[in-house]
């Protein structure tokens, strides 16, 4: 959103869920299994908001979404009670609240497998989200998983970022760039 706001970026929204991409893994233990489960519910209500109001909608969710979780720290609710949890969220962002009937929509999972598959075939197996995809479409066109960030950068400092993952992402042939220690989360 920083970076889109000083350039002139069209974001494209695809979803990559979680809960299918660890489906098969047996190491996950319930509470993230259930976790990936809200989760995947968000993404069938980014679903039926896009097949009703498009792009700019599922734009508009995702940064509700963010907001709710990481900036108000209101994940529990989410977990307590996914309906409810979804519905209060749409409902203080705009949204019609009735939207969250689609958690338990399943005709979007075909959607959603479809473009998780895509995801992990540009970028290969063992990663999560997010997942960027630089200059889709062209010759050029690369994807990358991260950054995976614990703070917002702000103005010039998120285009720095933005431009030095871009560049390792479609000029380097890099495959990986990580470390485990991270600061506190810090979203505002």
């Amino acid at each position: 959103m920083e970076v889109r706001e000083q350039r002139d970026y069209q974001v494209v929204w695809r979803p990559i869920s979680l809960k299918i991409l660890n489906e098969a893994a047996a190491d996950v233990d319930p509470e993230r299994r259930r976790s990936q489960a809200v989760g995947h519910a968000g993404l069938r209500i980014a679903g039926a908001l896009e097949a009703a109001h498009g792009n700019e909608a599922v734009d508009r969710f995702y940064t509700a979404a963010g907001e709710f979780i990481h900036r108000q720290r209101r994940a529990a609710e989410l977990k307590a009670d996914p309906a409810a949890g979804w519905a209060t969220l749409l409902g203080e962002h705009g949204f019609d609240p009735a939207v969250a009937a689609a958690i338990d929509d399943e005709s979007h999972d075909a959607a959603i497998r479809a473009a998780t598959e895509l995801a992990l075939a540009r970028t290969g197996k063992d990663v999560g989200t997010p997942i960027l995809t630089f200059h889709p479409g062209r010759p050029e066109e690369n994807s990358f998983f991260g950054p995976v960030i614990s703070s917002i950068p702000r103005g010039e400092h998120a285009v720095r970022l933005w431009d030095a993952v871009e560049l390792i992402a479609t000029s380097s042939g890099m495959a990986e760039l990580k470390r485990s220690n991270r600061a506190e989360l810090d979203f505002r």
